[in-house]
């Protein structure tokens, strides 16, 4: 049955006349060589982390372009400390790249999309999770596939309201993406109900991260740090420098869970997400990759599927034609997710839900039951159309 419906649509595109010269569409990736350090050996980002699932989302847009006489090529460039971006982004605009998967710091991102306006080409945002890229800072040709500080934070401040755990004591990083964290969280707990009773500072006084007699020091540390709080139902930490969050889990002085950078943590995506045919999805990728889908993996997926969705759709391969469509209400992609996910039209952001994992399974999915909206309970997660300063342009 199979055989003969792709010998049908085989016969279909010989009678079309096309088997001429399928068109090329490239998309670009642009990322940071090297991956960050992590407190557990386990979490180690491998070398491929991210490029892997574009890779793999290259191979399902050209099963599909085959019989759209499409055909769908990747170019990766990997940018040193002390690398010209803006230089890096027009080099791939050079080579005909319209979409440019981006895997970068928020300025970084930036400079790479007002380099490239002007070649009317995309940036598809797959790693920064800065809210200022959807907001004050947005850029008509940029596309966010990575949710926000504000969406992660807010799907797991539902949860932990349906839970009715409301008291929380938060726990903030020295550095400045760990406060940008605390900010959504604390906004999180205000929009849905919770209460703060308590904000902490840890310090990162630098040192060495693994030491013979680092789980001495740690076991001892820990309950100190987090002895005296007021009442309080969990521990929800902002560490996205990995400095002390993963410590936390089994050593507060007094007995309660811990969410957000450890513990229960929200995300876009975890190796352990089985449901709505993800389990599919991760086999192939493991097949290729010998190891298990992260979540800049899925990220960058979605990136190129994305692309991929808005060529079939189109049947074209210009930049243009492509961005008209994926800011269109026509558009949606699925992912695995239980449902079509949709673009914000006033930010470009995916709308998505937010897996929350405790590192062996997915616990929920947010946004939860209850959490309502007038147009789409997704847009429950992150800054809504009313509260954006996004103007684009």
């Amino acid at each position: 049955m199979i055989r003969s419906l792709v010998g049908a649509m085989v016969l279909v595109a010989l009678a079309s006349g096309a088997l001429a010269d399928p068109l090329e569409i490239r998309i670009g990736y642009l990322g940071r060589a090297g991956g960050k350090s992590t407190l557990s050996l386990l979490a180690q980002p491998a070398e491929n982390d991210g490029i892997a699932g574009a890779q793999l989302a290259i191979e399902d847009n050209n099963t599909t372009g085959r019989f759209l006489n499409q055909r769908f090529a990747l170019d990766e460039i990997r940018l040193k400390d002390g690398d010209d971006v803006a230089k890096a982004a027009l080099s791939l605009a050079d080579r005909n790249v319209s979409f440019i998967i981006a895997d970068l710091p928020a300025d970084a991102l930036l400079k790479a999309a007002d380099a490239v306006r002007d070649r009317n080409a995309v940036i598809v945002n797959a790693g920064a999770i800065d809210d200022r890229l959807r907001e004050q800072d947005c850029r008509g040709n940029v596309i966010h596939v990575a949710p926000t500080r504000s969406m992660l934070a807010d799907g797991l401040a539902q949860y932990l309201v349906w839970k009715q755990w409301k008291r929380w004591l938060l726990v903030v990083g020295s550095h400045p993406e760990d406060k940008l964290f605390g900010d959504a969280l604390q906004r999180a707990a205000t929009r849905f109900g919770a209460k703060v009773v308590q904000s902490r500072t840890f310090e990162d006084t630098g040192g060495a991260r693994r030491t013979d007699s680092g789980v001495t020091l740690i076991q001892r540390q820990m309950p100190v740090f987090t002895q005296s709080a007021p009442a309080y139902d969990v521990l929800v930490a902002a560490d996205e420098s990995e400095v002390f969050a993963s410590y936390l889990p089994y050593r507060t002085w007094d007995a309660r869970p811990v969410a957000g950078s450890a513990g229960l943590v929200p995300t876009s995506w975890d190796p352990a997400h089985d449901q709505w045919g993800a389990e599919q999805l991760q086999s192939r990728f493991t097949k290729l990759n010998r190891r298990r889908m992260t979540a800049l993996d899925m990220q960058a997926w979605t990136a190129a599927r994305i692309v991929g969705e808005a060529a079939s759709r189109t049947n074209s391969g210009d930049a243009k034609a492509l961005l008209a469509f994926l800011k269109g209400p026509d558009f949606s992609i699925a992912a695995f997710k239980g449902q079509r996910l949709t673009l914000r039209d006033w930010n470009l952001q995916l709308r998505q839900p937010i897996l929350l994992a405790d590192g062996r399974m997915v616990v929920s999915v947010s946004p939860q039951e209850g959490f309502l909206h007038q147009t789409s309970e997704l847009d429950t997660l992150g800054i809504d159309r009313p509260e954006s300063k996004c103007k684009l342009n």
